[in-house]
């Protein structure tokens, strides 16, 4: 039976044998140490540009083949004895880049590309060794958010495969008749290295707000500037590859006029090499052309994704087509220089490194679309 009410009880007070409601449900819900997690990703992110500059380095004075083995483990400790070092110039010199582009090398030569490339190796080692204890720090003490963890597991993944991939794109420079590894195989592993760090710049721009900030945020989306970023990112990854594929075989360095190659539109040679398939990846004429047009069209759709952004009515939205416009322009400058100079390694590593904060202004972009950041949020964190 139930008990009478009080005449004078006030109608706020709580009733004890009354269950309350759950309110805040997102916010409730175990968050993980969103910020931390953020910080070491944004390690690993700046970790994982030097990475490309250094390997750009790598490719530019030609060090890449000045290690012959792969040793994940024991390769991590450098020659320390004049002894040591004679048995690793000895295996260099047994390789036909040696035999045919550097016959005479001293050992102190030898020296110079042995620790560009042992270098490259070490930073590899070193970002599995900040992703490997990260994650088990953060796995170990349960503080990953709910749904992240595959999502770093991936990371850690796809670190070890493009190690992999680093080895067998420098095993094919050690085969007979190679001074240089394959130009596709170069493609694959920088490829690669690009989608790593645009996973990390994305997974950062995520945990920088709340989680009841995005989901309210995408209720926003601009379906229109997501369509056309997403293109963008789409685009801009293959002209990262066609780059790699010019730089395997310098075909930067065959052409060195603008806007005409060789005082032509179309050069004469540009599918001359049989089977037809190989021009893509050996003929300095056909990776150039294409490196070139596809150069063009990313300009125009970048031209096309800033006309949109500009017309948000979200400002963080506006400032990153902003940014990633003047970025595009800054590319496109340095890429007709880099060619009327002949690509020296300056102007070479230069555009490498533009073309990595390009990349991530243009995910930057695609994910303000998706997630627009409200100028109400202002002041709370809540920033992309």
């Amino acid at each position: 039976m139930a008990k009478n009410r009080a005449i004078f009880e006030e109608v706020g007070t709580s009733r004890p044998d009354k269950a309350q409601p759950v309110t805040g449900v997102i916010d409730r819900h175990p968050k993980g140490a969103r910020k931390a997690i953020r910080l070491w990703l944004l390690v690993l992110f700046a970790l994982v540009c030097v990475m490309i500059v250094v390997g750009g380095m790598t490719r530019l004075t030609d060090s890449g083949l000045s290690i012959t083995e792969w040793r994940p483990v024991t390769g991590a400790i450098p020659p320390f004895s004049q002894e040591m070092w004679l048995e690793e110039f000895e295996k260099y010199r047994q390789i036909d880049q040696y035999q045919i582009m550097n016959q005479g090398m001293s050992l102190e030569e030898f020296k110079i590309i042995y620790w560009w490339e042992w270098g490259h190796r070490q930073l590899g080692r070193v970002i599995g060794l900040v992703w490997g204890l990260g994650f088990l720090f953060f796995w170990l003490t349960k503080r990953i958010p709910t749904g992240w963890t595959p999502r770093l597991l991936g990371l850690g993944a796809l670190g070890g495969l493009q190690g992999a991939i680093g080895w067998w794109m420098v095993a094919s420079g050690l085969n007979e008749g190679m001074t240089a590894v394959a130009s596709y195989r170069l493609a694959v592993h920088l490829g690669l290295a690009f989608v790593i760090l645009g996973l990390i710049a994305w997974y950062s721009f995520l945990l920088n707000r709340p989680e009841s900030d995005l989901i309210a945020a995408r209720r926003a989306r601009e379906g229109q500037l997501v369509t056309l970023s997403t293109a963008l990112v789409g685009l801009a990854f293959l002209q990262i590859i066609l780059g790699a594929l010019v730089a395997g075989i310098d075909a930067g360095r065959n052409y060195t006029d603008w806007p005409l190659m060789h005082g032509v539109v179309v050069p004469p040679e540009l599918f001359d090499l049989r089977p037809l398939w190989m021009n893509f990846f050996e003929n300095p004429a056909t990776t150039q052309f294409f490196h070139r047009k596809i150069g063009y069209l990313l300009a125009l759709l970048a031209l096309f994704v800033w006309l949109r952004g500009r017309r948000s009515t979200h400002g963080v939205t506006r400032s990153a087509s902003h940014a990633m416009l003047l970025a595009m322009l800054a590319q496109i400058v340095l890429g007709v220089v880099t060619v009327l100079y002949g690509a020296p390694w300056q102007l070479a590593i230069a555009h490498q490194a533009t073309a990595v904060l390009l990349w991530v202004l243009i995910i930057r972009t695609r994910h303000l679309a998706q997630y627009p950041r409200f100028d109400a949020l202002r002041g709370q964190g809540a920033r992309a």
